[in-house]
This record gives structure tokens, C-alpha cells and sequence, in this order.
């Protein structure tokens, strides 16, 4: 039988990035909340990476919430004394990446700052981008794992699968497209910037020969 708090659970989990992206899309096409905070982005960009933050922070007291009213699973529980050094190295490994993933990325580079015109001067390829594609995300799920194992909850494992999932369809379908594409905008307007002060120097040139 499944618990009321699995899935109030299960659907927190894929609110918090649905809600967000919702959220940096309208922004992205309205400025509603740069227009909000007076034209400021970088406080509008603020103002979202608090509601990640703190949406997250609930998210994962809902997991919690699951994982202690399912209570362990008797199977894993045989495993406890092996199953906890384990949870522990997943635990430390996660948060190693998501700590360097935001010390590389910063508040704005991690919370859709480009959503806001704060864009990036390149692609960030040091570490650890350059041993996971999603370092944030991916060192996340390791830490719901971490905690399932820790719990020896089956539960907290299959909730785990159900994170990998949300933000695997997040990062495929709805933000590492979008990215890509504000990206692409900045590069076009870039050439075209280029190719006009190009045609002007021309220009000053043929008339100084003439």
C-alpha cells in the first residue's frame, strides 16, 4: 500500500522544477519579475534562486516525511552496517558536486540567471563539469540515495529512481534545450553586432578614400 506522504512526496518532487521553470520562462518572455523589482534582473534572478532554494528545502522535508512514515525495509535492514559507509561516501560525493558545481556557476549561473539576460561569457568546462554533464543535479539524486540507504528504506530508493527521472526530463526536454536556445539568440545578435561595426569601418574607409 502506498502512504498518503510517498506520494505527496513523489509529487513534490516534480513540482519543484516544474513550478521553477514556469517561473524563468515567463521571466524570460514578460520580464515580470525585472519589471517587478524595478528593472533590477540581478535582484529578480535573487528573488527566484530564494524560491528554489527554499522550494527545495521543503521538497526534500517531504522525502524525509516519506521515508520515516514507510519506515525501513526489513531486507535492507540486514544490510545497515554495510549499506551506511556506502551512504556516507554518496553523501560526501554528492555534495561535493553540487558545492563545486555552484562555486563554478555562482547564484546566478546556477539559478537560471540567463532566463534574465545574465548570461555566461562561455561554457564552463572545469570541474566538475568536466566529469559530469549535470553536476548539481546528478550530485542532488546522489544525496537522495545516500539518505534512502542510510534509512534502508525501499521506499527512499524508489522516490530516488523517481528524482533521477524529473530532473533528467528537466535538464533533457525543458532546460538544456531552452538554454541552448537563449544561447544561441546571444551569439546571433553577437555576429550581427560584429557584421555592422564591420560595414561602418568600411564605410569610413571608402569615404576617406573618396
Amino acid at each position: 500500500m502506498v502512504l498518503p506522504e510517498t506520494m505527496i512526496a513523489a509529487g513534490g518532487i516534480a513540482a519543484s522544477p516544474i513550478i521553477w521553470n514556469i517561473i524563468a520562462r515567463a521571466e524570460y518572455r514578460t520580464h515580470f519579475l525585472t519589471k517587478a523589482c524595478g528593472g533590477n534582473k540581478y535582484v529578480g534572478c535573487y528573488i527566484l534562486a530564494a524560491w528554489i532554494f527554499f522550494s527545495s528545502l521543503y521538497r526534500d522535508h517531504l522525502f524525509n516525511v516519506a521515508l520515516d512514515a514507510n519506515g525501513p525495509d526489513p531486507f535492507l535492514q540486514q544490510y545497515h552496517d554495510v549499506l551506511t559507509p556506502v551512504a556516507a561516501v554518496l553523501f560526501a560525493v554528492g555534495g561535493l558536486f553540487v558545492l563545486a558545481a555552484f562555486y563554478r556557476l555562482g547564484i546566478t549561473g546556477t539559478y537560471l540567471g540567463d532566463y534574465f539576460g545574465i548570461l555566461m561569457n562561455e561554457r564552463v568546462t572545469a570541474f566538475p563539469f568536466s566529469v559530469l554533464e549535470h553536476p548539481m543535479y546528478d550530485g542532488a539524486t546522489a544525496c537522495f540515495l545516500a539518505q534512502a540507504l542510510y534509512a534502508s528504506s525501499g521506499v527512499g530508493l524508489a522516490l530516488t529512481v523517481w528524482v533521477f527521472v524529473v530532473y533528467r526530463v528537466s535538464t533533457g526536454v525543458f532546460e538544456g534545450p531552452f538554454t541552448a536556445k537563449i544561447y544561441e539568440r546571444r551569439e546571433r545578435e553577437l555576429v550581427d553586432i560584429y557584421a555592422k561595426r564591420a560595414r561602418e569601418e568600411c564605410e569610413k574607409v571608402s569615404k576617406k578614400s573618396n
